[in-house]
């Protein structure tokens, strides 16, 4: 239990410092970007009267408060779940654009994330298990994708099976000839425009959990508990489930630090693809110099990471007794 707090309060004291770097940036920025965006959008029609008072509140824009109370103001709002108004996407309040884009990032990031992590770490075990056998051409194969750009290997990807196989869409989060709701068919053409991008996820981001499993499996399996079990004569399958749980906990801790990368790549991704998730969003917003949505859209993204690296850290420690006992 105090392991958990103790986690808790280090991913709050980290959660503070990230938002409250997000509230300072667009306000200590020379020349004002935020207030000249505005006065841009407004001359254009996409930023009405409430619109622009909102904002001018919300960034301290022709008022004499100070940094210090429009701060407080800052958190404030915060936590009432008021993020601002975009003043492109048709003056929406961010906290609405977020909750209807959100949704897409986490079926596609989750799904993809925990497809990576279990065929890695079955992958890392057979490798470190049957090591120097034909299979090793896998570490090579995977590290290769790895190293590609997030945005070419999904570019390539649509180029082969979208456009050239024609397997699967090449943009959208489904048909928009299927209906939205409980149905077959639109289920059905949700799974089918979320494999592609679901596939460049996993393909850029699985050659980490092999490698590490295959490095926690190589040094596992010289441990005396395994010579042990080799001696007494018992069944390589009981052998090998007795190496892979003790190496598999290093893979639950590089889990977690997994997905602040597998997050960022998948920004570019769901721009490669159209898809409309939080980091399609984000770069609608950033190309649109929305800064209220940019500012949302991080605060956000910052915590859903945060939130993930606390459960696995949480995981971890219920994994393994050593480190709630180091706690």
């Amino acid at each position: 239990m105090r392991f958990v707090i103790r986690r808790i309060a280090f991913y709050l004291v980290a959660a503070w410092v990230a938002i409250t770097v997000s509230f300072f940036l667009p306000r200590m920025v020379p020349g004002d970007p935020v207030g000249a965006a505005l006065a841009q959008r407004t001359a254009s029609g996409q930023c009405d009267a409430a619109c622009v008072k909102a904002i001018e509140l919300e960034f301290g824009i022709g008022n004499h408060s100070s940094l210090l109370a429009q701060y407080i103001q800052y958190w404030g709002n915060l936590f009432h779940g008021n993020l601002g108004i975009s003043y492109f996407e048709s003056s929406q309040p961010v906290s609405s654009l977020i909750g209807t884009y959100l949704p897409w990032t986490i079926g596609l990031l989750g799904v993809a994330t925990v497809i990576s992590f279990v065929l890695g770490t079955l992958i890392g075990i057979v490798l470190g298990w049957r090591r120097g056998s034909r299979l090793d051409w896998v570490v090579p194969g995977a590290t290769f994708f790895q190293a590609i750009p997030y945005f070419f290997l999904a570019m390539v990807l649509v180029e082969l099976f979208a456009t050239i196989l024609k397997w699967f869409p090449n943009q959208g989060p489904y048909d928009i000839s299927q209906t939205p709701g409980w149905n077959l068919g639109y289920m059905g053409s949700i799974i089918d425009h979320g494999i592609l991008p679901a596939f460049t996820v996993v393909l850029a981001s699985i050659a980490g959990f092999i490698l590490g499993m295959r490095n926690q499996m190589l040094t596992t399996m010289d441990e005396d508990f395994v010579l042990v079990a080799r001696a007494k004569g018992l069944p390589n399958r009981r052998v090998v489930w007795y190496a892979a749980r003790n190496a598999i906990l290093p893979s639950v801790s590089n889990f977690s630090l997994a997905i602040s990368l597998v997050v960022a790549g998948q920004i570019l991704v769901e721009v490669v693809f159209s898809y409309p998730g939080i980091g399609y969003l984000l770069f609608k917003a950033v190309v649109n110099h929305d800064y209220p949505l940019v500012q949302g859209v991080f605060v956000v993204i910052v915590l859903v990471v945060l939130a993930a690296n606390l459960i696995a850290d949480v995981v971890y420690a219920f994994i393994d007794p050593r480190a709630r006992q180091e706690a």
